[in-house]
């Protein structure tokens, strides 16, 4: 609590024919960040062909993949997929390396991918008929005006036809331009086709060069005839008679294609996990060094783990391995991965501390500080009980469907489970239940104009009750970040940044906070402690920054009032709550007593502006919460005590969700 896992250097050399299943079980066992050996006397490892296969497999199952998905029937989903998410069957596979799993691997996709190739071919060249099917509909639909017979709008003997379709403004140029290029020797027949005019042209042969330049000098757009024979409007039916038997065809292929999907899409996406984790395998192959006998690997790994990791190497090993564990040397205390450690009640919370980025080894973890912190502020922003009410009950639901997950969506749910217990006390201190909808119905009950709830403040008529308080927490909150940052600072021997940089604004925050008592009696010790204070902080800013500390101080001293002056958002966005659900209140007064005739139509309009609008205050004063409780945190407070500047523990760790490998030392094969 408080600090990362302790981390322990680990380094092996074995024999080259265990490496495959070392590699397996440390990506089984997820416990070992493999880091780069710095050698000279040995070379680097690489993948092998079989490695390069799976590479080149996974991209080709994953093609497979997503033609299959888009073909799947889909089912379960809607709220109840959203809240309560199905658990995916896994299915075991016996691991006797990674040329047997290639092996595997080639035969199902021997079977598999003829069939999909052959399929999706089909579907292509249907797809493609139906496409042209179509534009010849729609070319016909154009000529359906002219009572023709299409064969000779083809005409290209002696006589060229053209057919196509031009501005309006641009037919008595274009005539008076063919007239002269064609001698006057062509015919034309013009249909009305909206803003544009349909035209069949018929010139000689011997023209036609000259024809087209002139048509594309007048935008003239040409139309391809379809084939076939018959007026237009005949050719049409013909088309759309296709075109249905055509869409047959397709409604056949997909059904056959759903009947492939239901068939291999499970043991597909089963195929590319195996695959996808021979990558991740490989990717750590260059970080490793080899010589034509051994090969050896290094990591950092949790202290904790060292005797499960250390058994399960000599046992995949045979015994047959160096195995060295050591502490980390000085040198290596920023290249430490840090796995954060907290009671399990606490771990959600880490996903917060983790967004900003997590602390050095040598720093403290604030987790444990921010699941209090973090509620409590979104709370007193959101600041009433029926809101809190309603966010409990979707997060507790979330939480409840997603624990067997630990997702993100677990995580963010039990944060907001937690802030939803602290919008429902504040909401209760502030006596604010949907605003003033409580007082208003606890004074319909008891008859009394004014009733109301019990409270402590009301951010709308007590605005400044509730800023003193704002302020006051934000003291609390600062007070907490630079003692934090003394401790760190001290225990690791940095005493002059200790006294220089954090004690002083703790003295100072200690004076304010007496000064606030306005008890006279602490008057005197308040100045004191604050010019003690005072004097550290310039004394600090001198040591610290010599020629330019009178700006820096300046500076400085007005961006800790700064950021403690942020605290106010506490106060401005309960305000804001109690504002927006007073007015929806208002709203909905305004239009209940509205009939008509002696339908009571304001009560049903009534009660949807009500919920209506209550439910877009949840949502809406919910992220304000959410996004400003996380600056009060990243700026104001981390900016006291904490780098965040570690580098996350990123153990090589395998990802099955539909898979699981059973290994020979499990009994396998």
């Amino acid at each position: 609590m408080f600090r990362p896992e302790e981390m322990v250097k680990l380094e092996v050399i074995t024999l080259n024919r265990y490496k495959d299943e070392l590699l397996t079980y440390l990506h089984e066992a997820g416990l070992v960040e493999i880091r780069e050996l710095d050698v000279k006397v040995a070379q680097r490892d690489a993948p092998n062909e079989y490695y390069r296969k799976a590479a080149s497999y996974s991209i080709t199952i994953s093609r497979i993949v997503d033609f299959l998905k888009a073909h799947k029937k889909t089912s379960g989903g809607g709220l109840k997929g959203f809240f309560f998410p199905k658990e995916r069957a896994r299915r075991t596979y016996h691991y006797e390396g990674v040329e047997k799993l290639i092996k595997d691997v080639e035969e199902f996709l021997s079977k598999v991918e003829p069939e999909i190739k052959a399929l999706e071919s089909q579907m292509n060249a249907l797809q493609s008929e139906i496409e042209r099917i179509n534009e010849s509909i729609e070319v016909l639909e154009t000529l359906s005006p002219l009572n023709l017979d299409v064969r000779y709008l083809r005409h290209s003997g002696l006589v060229k036809v053209t057919v196509g379709t031009l501005d309006r403004t641009r037919l008595k140029p274009l005539i008076e331009d063919l007239k002269g290029v064609t001698e006057g020797k062509f015919a034309l027949v013009t249909k009305d086709s909206g803003e544009k005019v349909l035209l069949v042209i018929a010139t000689l042969s011997r023209y036609q060069d000259k024809v087209n330049s002139v048509l594309a000098k007048h935008s003239f757009e040409k139309i391809e005839v379809p084939g076939g024979e018959g007026t237009p409007a005949e050719l049409l039916r013909e088309y759309r008679r296709k075109l249905d038997a055509k869409l047959r065809e397709l409604d056949e292929i997909r059904k056959e294609e759903e009947s492939l999907a239901e068939k291999y899409y499970d043991d597909v996406v089963f195929y590319k996990e195996l695959l996808d984790n021979e990558r991740d395998k490989a990717s750590v192959l260059p970080m490793l060094a080899r010589t034509n006998m051994t090969f050896a690997l290094t990591g950092w790994l949790p202290r904790m783990d060292v005797p499960k990791v250390l058994e399960g190497i000599k046992d995949v090993t045979e015994g047959k391995a160096y195995i060295n564990v050591r502490e980390p040397t000085e040198a290596e205390l920023d290249e430490i991965p840090i796995k954060l450690k907290n009671p399990k009640w606490v771990r959600p919370f880490e996903m917060i501390t983790e967004m900003y980025g997590v602390p050095k080894y040598n720093e403290i973890d604030p987790t444990l500080i921010i699941a209090f912190t973090y509620s409590f502020f979104f709370g007193f922003m959101l600041t009433d009980f029926m809101y809190g009410l309603i966010i409990g009950v979707i997060a507790a639901l979330l939480v409840k469907g997603h624990r067997k997950f630990n997702d993100g969506t677990y995580k963010f749910a039990y944060t907001l489970l937690w802030s939803s217990f602290f919008t429902m006390l504040m909401g209760a201190l502030f006596g604010s239940y949907f605003g003033n909808a409580g007082d208003i119905l606890l004074q319909h009950i008891t008859g009394n104009s004014n009733a109301q709830f019990p409270r402590i403040a009301d951010p709308l008529k007590q605005p400044m009750t509730v800023l003193m308080m704002a302020l006051a927490i934000g003291l609390a909150h600062l007070f907490t970040g630079y003692a934090t940052g003394f401790v760190v600072k001290w225990k690791n021997g940095d005493v002059k940044g200790a006294v220089f940089e954090q004690l002083p604004w703790m003295l100072i925050i200690i004076a304010v906070a007496l000064l606030a008592t306005k008890n006279t009696s602490m008057t005197m010790l308040a100045k004191v402690i604050f010019g003690a204070g005072l004097v550290l902080f310039v004394v600090g800013e001198i040591v610290s920054n010599g020629g330019l500390a009178a700006l820096m101080l300046i500076s400085d001293f007005f961006g800790f009032v700064g950021n403690w002056l942020s605290y106010a958002r506490l106060m401005a966005l309960a305000l804001a709550t109690s504002g927006i659900a007073l007015v929806i209140n208002i709203l909905a007064e305004m239009v209940w007593g509205i009939k008509v005739s002696v339908v009571p139509i304001g009560i049903v309009v009534g009660l949807i502006i009500f919920f209506g609008g209550q439910l877009f205050s949840v949502a809406i004063n919910a992220l304000g919460a959410f996004v400003h409780s996380l600056r009060l945190h990243y700026v104001e407070f981390f900016g006291t005590f904490y780098s965040g500047d570690g580098k996350p523990f990123t153990p090589f760790k395998s990802k099955r969700e539909v898979s699981k490998l059973e290994l020979k030392a499990d009994g396998g094969a």
